[in-house]
């Protein structure tokens, strides 16, 4: 037989290499080759009945589908805004997928939902990472246990520590439970594999394993993925293209507020937001978060409170900005919760447009709450905020922004603007600084940056 010969694996994108190089070529990541004996050839670990095909048209399936009334309840987590997220709930069947930095309360938010879900249906919890006492540590901080405790048998849940895939599928193919959350998918392994957890090819067939597993038990299955320094998913790509729902856990680990997103829906749109505040019972969903963001404002220069589109959901949010004179030749452009490339073309868009001069000025911007901005609208507020800290002159009181910037000075027209004033007007706010194509009298036209800004610092 041909001997065998040792492979290098890409721990970034899966590419295989026959000889090690510095750099990926696929991915163009470096140093992220790692040896890796032959992967031989994985059993089909689950009994799945084989069937003759039928074909149908469209048109039949819809029929069909019309008739029988056939789609399936969803599983309600408990937490309405994380439902919306999810399009409505855990469907059968369904393939999540939870990303999130360390520490951040992946493992705190699936052991409230997995309580509130075995209320009604079987639950199973897996865990690869921690021990029994370590979860019912934890499940008796959150109080996930307490009618257990006293005799309720309403409550189905139980719990496995194991990091054999294998096993882990024959369980979910018995099809005794209806939802399974697996902490984590790096931390399993098959036994026909020989790497180490965590690689690319442990991750790849474990996730496939686990999705053919619940897809034919009709079983709703959540893993946890572990995340790298750049926020990116851990592991191979494909694993986010097998599973239907891709869902970021964001936000700071050790406080403020912390964000539910899809990156990934097949059963709904990816556009809501779920927002979470850690308390002493777990986490809990914040109901008005704009008031939540604006309860501790002091309105002083360098001060701006901006109207977000984050999804569909419409935020307040204040966002701060410090100018220092540098002490160094070079001066510091830093951002929290804002893009610093981004922050970086608006002071030369000020510097071009109006009378401000930043090359010996030192700027930092800071999105309060932790609450990161990605929207263009907020290129307004932003340069609002730094040239009312460069004249230490400070925004009325009753006023939001929004507008995006463009590198002629000109403001120009954001979207779902009717939403961002209808959030404005709930909180007290009495007109807005936008863009002059906006129909409405509480919006203040402008014309271009240097009109606003003589116009309303003062």
């Amino acid at each position: 037989m041909p001997k065998s010969r040792i492979m290098f694996v890409c721990s970034n994108c899966g590419a295989s290499y026959s000889k090690w190089l510095g750099q990926c070529s696929g991915c163009g990541e470096w140093e992220t080759l790692i040896a890796q004996a032959p992967t031989p050839e994985v059993k089909n670990t689950l009994t799945i009945a084989s069937k003759t095909g039928t074909l149908l048209t469209v048109e039949n399936i819809y029929a069909k589908a019309s008739r029988q009334n056939t789609e399936a309840p969803r599983l309600a987590t408990g937490f309405n805004d994380l439902d919306l997220v999810l399009g409505g709930g855990l469907l059968p069947g369904s393939v999540t997928l939870l990303a999130g930095q360390p520490g951040i309360g992946k493992s705190t938010l699936l052991l409230q939902i997995a309580n509130i879900i075995a209320k009604s249906v079987p639950v199973l919890y897996v865990s690869g990472e921690e021990s029994a006492p370590q979860v019912r540590t934890r499940a008796h901080r959150l109080a996930a246990k307490k009618r257990q405790q006293l005799g309720d048998s309403d409550i189905h849940l139980d719990f496995a520590s194991s990091n054999s895939t294998n096993d882990i599928s024959q369980t979910i193919i018995s099809g005794k439970y209806k939802f399974v959350i697996v902490d984590s998918v790096q931390t399993l392994t098959v036994a026909e594999i020989a790497s180490a957890p965590g690689s690319v090819s442990q991750v790849a067939n474990s996730g496939n394993i686990l999705i053919r597993a619940s897809k034919a038990a009709d079983t709703a299955l959540i893993l946890v993925g572990h995340v790298t320094k750049d926020g990116t998913l851990a592991g191979p790509k494909t694993l986010e293209h097998m599973v239907d729902v891709v869902l970021n856990f964001e936000g700071d680990r050790y406080g403020g507020f912390k964000t539910i997103r899809a990156s990934k829906n097949r059963f709904g749109a990816t556009s809501e937001l779920a927002i979470f505040e850690m308390g002493n019972f777990g986490l809990q969903e914040v109901e008005n978060p704009s008031a939540a963001l604006l309860a501790e404002r002091q309105n002083v220069d360098g001060s701006v409170i901006f109207a977000a589109i984050d999804g569909a959901r419409p935020l307040l949010v204040e966002i701060q900005a410090l100018v220092n004179p540098t002490n160094f030749g070079y001066p510091k452009r830093t951002s929290s919760g804002f893009d610093v490339n981004r922050l970086s073309l608006l002071i030369a868009v000020l510097e071009q447009r109006t009378r401000l001069t930043f090359a010996d000025k030192d700027v930092f911007l800071n999105v309060v709450g932790g609450i990161r901005i990605a929207d263009a609208a907020a290129d307004l507020a932003v340069c609002m905020a730094i040239a009312s800290a460069t004249a230490n002159r400070k925004l009325a009181d009753d006023l939001v922004v929004f507008g995006e910037i463009g590198l002629g000075g000109e403001i120009r027209s954001v979207h779902a603007a009717d939403r961002r004033i209808m959030e404005a007007k709930k909180l007290g706010f009495s007109a807005a600084i936008a863009p002059r194509t906006i129909k409405s009298s509480f919006v203040k036209p402008t014309r271009d940056l240097t009109a606003v800004l003589n116009t309303y610092l003062h």
